[in-house]
């Protein structure tokens, strides 16, 4: 009777995440593709500077952090599929303008106009589709399985990435610009069939909603060890390509190879841990593998010591936003989840964009390996943070 109920179980989760991933990673699989054309066509077709390339870059992430609120808000009062599929249609609307952009490449003032635009509208789609599809995911499969529904989400968004960066370029450099831009829409499309049946969460009208800013100081403990975390991978982003220059160490995609593969490995084979053993005791264990993880690559003294160190902190960041979320939805109500996951995916947001100024002052004054000391100061704070707010978790 009970491995009856292990298999439906096992069964159930299967039904419910494996579209709502695909969904994602087919999303993020946009966000990708948009990385690795971009540059290239504002720089070599509308012949604009790095001044325009870094907006255009930097603006996806901008309109991310700054509607983190508004995807919340939308999530628990519209239903968590209404804001999948926005975020959704606004991905195919964003394909549309990419290619508008193309086309008039003989008018740069109004193709660079219509690449902003899509890039905010980029950024939306973002916030709305994850906040939906975590909240979704977590409402159909219950809040002991949160752990699994981030894990799974993130390594469909980290693979999107990943893989729809490489993949633009190639087709860019082999079918034109028009191809990589044809195939957003495509994806928009797959992302909306594959959620299309998944049945919709009831919502609470009746609910009486906690303003954000107080959701926020609800998830501030686990939203600031996830900003001090997210320092390490930001520098390794960031900097090692040029710390391996610096100190010439060769190439260092190795380095990035092991930091992602490594990452992603570890959520495939410990994505049940946060939900196991409980967020508090993952998040800690992972802030001292990835502090090792920082020190190796700050103390190295050869090329090998600090690719050991990308993988040390690929291990440790990886299960540190499931392990760290699913401490936070259990501060709000079921009817403010969305709300609780916006606020706190707002912190990792904010993170990225104050690491690299943050980080490049500190290479200007000391060295490209001084990085990674603040990487490893910033995880022990992230650790401290959790430790002195142990007695909150003594449930995990």
């Amino acid at each position: 009777m009970g491995y009856s109920t292990q298999q439906e179980q096992k069964s159930q989760l299967v039904k419910v995440l494996t579209p709502i991933v695909i969904s994602v990673f087919a999303v993020y699989l946009t966000i990708g593709i948009a990385l690795g054309v971009l540059p290239a066509f504002i720089k070599n077709d509308l012949k604009l500077g790095s001044l325009a390339i870094g907006a255009v870059i930097g603006l996806q992430s901008l309109a991310t952090l700054l509607t983190r609120a508004y995807a919340g808000k939308i999530t628990d009062t519209l239903g968590a599929k209404i804001s999948n599929h926005r975020g959704v249609i606004m991905v195919l609307l964003t394909g549309i303008l990419y290619i508008l952009g193309s086309y008039f490449v003989n008018i740069p003032l109004l193709a660079i106009g219509l690449i902003l635009i899509s890039r905010i509208i980029h950024g939306i789609s973002e916030s709305m589709l994850v906040t939906g599809s975590l909240t979704w995911g977590i409402g159909l499969l219950g809040p002991q399985n949160s752990g699994k529904v981030m894990t799974w989400n993130g390594i469909a968004m980290y693979a999107g990435i990943a893989i729809g960066a490489p993949l633009s370029i190639w087709l860019g450099s082999r079918f034109g610009i028009m191809v990589p831009f044809i195939l957003i829409i495509i994806l928009s499309l797959i992302s909306w069939l594959s959620t299309a049946k998944l049945p919709t969460l009831a919502v609470d009208a009746s609910h009486i909603r906690t303003p954000f800013y107080k959701v926020i100081g609800k998830v501030s403990d686990q939203g600031l060890a996830l900003a001090f975390s997210s320092m390490g991978f930001a520098c390794i982003a960031s900097f090692i390509a040029l710390l391996f220059a610096e100190r010439n160490w060769g190439d260092a995609s190795l380095g990035f190879i092991c930091f992602g593969g490594f990452y992603v490995l570890t959520r495939l084979f410990f994505s049940s841990f946060p939900d196991k053993y409980g967020g508090y005791k993952v998040a800690l264990v992972s802030f001292v593998i990835e502090i090792i993880g920082q020190l190796c690559i700050g103390f190295s003294t050869s090329g090998w010591m600090a690719i050991v160190g990308c993988a040390l902190t690929g291990i440790g960041f990886s299960l540190v936003f499931p392990a760290l979320g699913v401490l936070a939805i259990k501060k709000v109500t079921p009817q403010m989840r969305g709300t609780a996951l916006g606020a706190y995916a707002a912190f990792f947001d904010l993170s990225l964009g104050l690491a690299g100024p943050i980080a490049g002052i500190i290479a200007g004054w000391f060295s490209y390996q001084s990085i990674y000391i603040f990487g490893a100061v910033s995880c022990l704070l992230a650790f401290l943070v959790l430790l002195i707010k142990q007695k909150n978790y003594k449930s995990n």
